[in-house]
């Protein structure tokens, strides 16, 4: 038996690309197996030959060596993808890193308006003989009550801020409550809207547009918004199918997942569900790392974290922290706001940014802290946590009667100073590296190098086409994905469906033997009116369920489509998909408990008309009820409009008044209910039957005063009647028919199959309305 042996060589190419007489060296280590049917000469040969020829030629490019490996690997295992590590420079080495990115913000600007009212005195004012408003106390309200007026004065939250971060390094916001640190970096987000917000947000020195920061960058909210109960696993799973284009096969994508578990250090609660109240899941610590998985899966270049440390221990925060350290020196810009680093994780962060009340008091290195408080004129004490000394002292100003404002014009005196000595030092007043490339280059240049995962499928033609894709996947992907979450993260939830169903059959029953078996007698009718009128009106009550669905998924839609995980016609449809197969159980379910035991006509082609338009109906009141989540933020305002709603649908259906005798000014509502078409769908299918008979001769006094006579006196009267008429009346004569009831109801319009589709359609047109809620009002930005 032969044995094959593997036998590894490792090859450094060192690459000098000269941009604008700075030179850089890229080291990559390229492994090739190599089997024992492929000598080493023959690779040893190929190599030196290759070098001897370039020693004349111009320095190969990253690209070039790529491709010439590649080959190799193609001849040995038919594989492309050179296998690569990334080597880590020591802290010592003087070499800068390859097209480094530096995020700057310069001279950023942004004030709200709010209402307030003051009170004005007797006396005062244009009609009190003077015009002095001096006895007013100011204070915020909605509106103005007697003796006040309102005025709108404009609060300003970010007071020309400016900074820069760079890759490899933290930036952290630091500041007390109410200082402005969310404020920034709602701003570096591009999370308020434009002509609100003055000043520049540049890359490299070019101006980012919106489109392009979606797909480069990430933004971590504060609060954990994720589904309960997934795993940690799958939670990323998921994130990977959303942001990693498709060109990535699903095993790669799971080793990515993989390899950012072991980033997170999650690797012991990857089986754990997220958890929630009512499930026991993950800890907080833990729970903070997968929301900032969930955001960074495509390896972003920009990273953006609103207080990710909020709520958390000391260790947890400290790991946190540590997880973003990593993700730096991977390659990233990470800003994040903080509100008060403990010593460890200050021993983390590369650069601070202190605002006080909108306005920046300190922005440097943690390391230049001393120095600048002690150049204040309050030196910190040894042993004293730095930060802490330096919001103390903040709020201590804040406090005092000149505020922060001696702090804030000793700060731009330091900071001119420092960059005056910089400017003497390197002869220059911009440190930032100058590496010849366009943003968009260095941002090709960084896929290249395995940065921005999802950018990984797009076209290297960046002057033609976008430089990476507006979604990583097609709408149909999508669709898959979304739907597979919702169906795994309510499959072990089956608490939810069983009181739904639990629900519907309970009100079966009760239905079924309240009604049971009816007659087809003048009360019979009577009592078939009443319940289909119920009948269909639970139908629409019942789907009310469905309102905190969206309304607990709003914020996690809201984050995802930020950045373009998915498309919102995808989550409308996949919501709509998924909703379908429980419509249908439910559906099936009162259909079957109520049609044979009430006595329904029609036999099973009733039936399967019956089962249709109770789908249809619950199909129309969830799309109705998912319409209005996304219109109402809250959970019980939203119950208390639903039911409303269905109770005047009720009201107009043609149940309680003939649609005949509705006043003209309330008609156009009888059309707009959703109730009046299945009410006069089933109706329609009860008496469609011309030759069934509901009621015969002495019947016809059962629904007058003359019910309680004798049966002869009614004989009697029919004869006296048929006298009068001048044709015979018997006992066994049919006097009402299905076609007699429904034009007595007014229902003369539709068929029962125009009211099946009308009913449908009422679906459709609430999803699409629930299509533009979405697209109108989740733009999640400031005004």
């Amino acid at each position: 038996m032969q044995h094959t042996h593997t036998h590894t060589i490792h090859i450094l190419y060192i690459t000098s690309s000269i941009f604008q007489k700075k030179i850089y060296h890229i080291f990559t280590f390229f492994t090739l197996p190599i089997t024992s049917h492929l000598p080493y000469n023959y690779l040893l040969t190929s190599w030196t030959s290759n070098v001897q020829d370039n020693m004349t030629a111009p320095s190969p490019t990253l690209g070039e060596l790529l491709k010439y490996v590649g080959d190799l690997r193609k001849n040995v295992n038919a594989d492309e993808t050179p296998a690569h590590s990334v080597v880590e420079m020591s802290e010592t080495s003087n070499e800068p890193r390859s097209l480094p990115f530096v995020l700057s913000f310069n001279n950023l600007t942004y004030s709200v308006k709010i209402r307030t009212k003051m009170r004005i005195p007797a006396g005062f004012g244009p009609f009190g003989g003077q015009n002095g408003l001096s006895g007013g106390a100011p204070a915020t309200s909605a509106e103005a009550v007697g003796g006040e007026r309102l005025f709108s004065r404009h609060k300003t939250l970010l007071n020309d801020i400016s900074g820069e971060a760079r890759d490899g390094e933290i930036l952290a916001v630091l500041g007390a409550s109410g200082s402005g640190k969310s404020t920034l970096i709602d701003a570096l987000a591009n999370r308020i809207a434009k002509g609100s917000l003055k000043g520049t947000v540049t890359l490299n020195g070019e101006q980012l547009e919106s489109r392009l920061l979606k797909v480069i960058s990430a933004y971590v909210m504060q609060d954990d918004l994720l589904f309960p109960m997934l795993t940690v696993e799958e939670t990323l799973m998921f994130a990977a199918e959303f942001r990693l284009p498709r060109s990535l096969s699903k095993a790669k994508k799971k080793l990515r997942v993989e390899a950012l578990i072991d980033q997170l250090g999650l690797r012991n609660a990857a089986k754990t569900v997220i958890g929630d109240e009512g499930h026991r899941g993950v800890s907080g610590g833990e729970r903070r790392r997968v929301s900032i998985g969930i955001d960074i899966i495509h390896d972003p270049i920009i990273l953006l974290l609103d207080e990710p440390t909020s709520g958390l221990d000391s260790t947890s925060a400290y790991m946190v922290v540590k997880v973003l350290q990593r993700i730096a020196q991977s390659g990233s810009i990470v800003i994040m706001s903080i509100h008060q680093p403990s010593y460890r994780i200050l021993g983390l962060l590369d650069r601070l940014l202190f605002l006080s009340r909108g306005q920046t008091v300190y922005s440097g290195s943690p390391s230049n802290l001393p120095l600048y408080f002690s150049d204040f004129g309050h030196p910190i004490p040894d042993k004293e946590n730095r930060t802490e000394f330096a919001l103390d002292l903040i709020r201590e100003l804040e406090g005092s009667p000149g505020g922060t404002k001696s702090l804030v014009e000793f700060n731009k005196s330091w900071q001119n100073l420092k960059r005056s000595r910089n400017k003497m030092g390197t002869g220059t007043g911009n440190d930032t590296p100058a590496h010849g490339l366009s943003l968009k280059e260095a941002i090709s240049a960084s896929i290249s190098r395995g940065k921005l995962v999802s950018g990984a499928g797009a076209t290297n033609d960046i002057n033609h086409s976008p430089l990476v894709p507006t979604f990583a996947n097609s709408m149909w992907m999508e669709m898959a994905v979304l739907s597979k979450r919702s169906f795994t993260n309510s499959r072990r939830m089956p608490e939810l469906f069983g009181i739904r169903l639990g629900a519907v059959v309970v009100t079966g029953f009760i239905l079924a033997t309240m009604f049971w078996n009816l007659d087809n007698s003048p009360k019979g009718v009577q009592e078939r009116l009443g319940f289909f009128a119920f009948a269909m009106s639970t139908t629409f009550y019942t789907c009310a369920d469905a309102l905190p669905v969206f309304l607990q998924e709003r914020y996690i839609f809201m984050r995802e489509t930020a950045y373009n995980a998915y498309r919102r016609s995808s989550y409308v449809l996949s919501h709509s998909i998924v909703a379908i197969p429980s419509l249908i159980f439910l559906s099936f379910a009162f259909s079957a408990i109520t049609f044979w035991t009430v006595g329904l006509d029609g036999g099973f082609s009733g039936f399967l008309f019956y089962y249709f338009i109770i789908l249809a109906s619950f199909w129309a009141g969830s799309s109705f009820v998912t319409f209005l989540s996304g219109v109402v933020p809250h959970v019980m305002l939203g119950y208390t409009i639903v039911v409303a709603i269905l109770a005047y649908f009720l009201l107009f259906s043609g149940f309680f008044i003939n649609r005949d005798r509705i006043p003209d000014y309330w008609i156009w509502f009888h059309y707009l209910s959703l109730v009046k078409y299945p009410y006069e769908a089933v109706l329609q299918n009860e008496f469609q039957n011309p030759i069934k008979c509901f009621s015969r001769g002495t019947q016809i006094f059962d629904n007058s005063p003359l019910a309680e006579i004798d049966d002869s006196m009614k004989v009697r009267l029919l004869q006296s009647m048929s006298k009068s008429l001048g044709f015979n009346i018997t006992s066994s004569t049919c006097l009402t028919t299905g076609a007699d009831i429904l034009q007595q109801q007014g229902i003369t319009d539709l068929s029962k199959w125009g009211c099946l589709w009308i009913t449908v359609a009422w679906g459709f047109f609430f999803r699409i309305l629930f299509y533009f809620c979405l697209l109108l009002g989740s733009k999640n930005k400031r005004r």
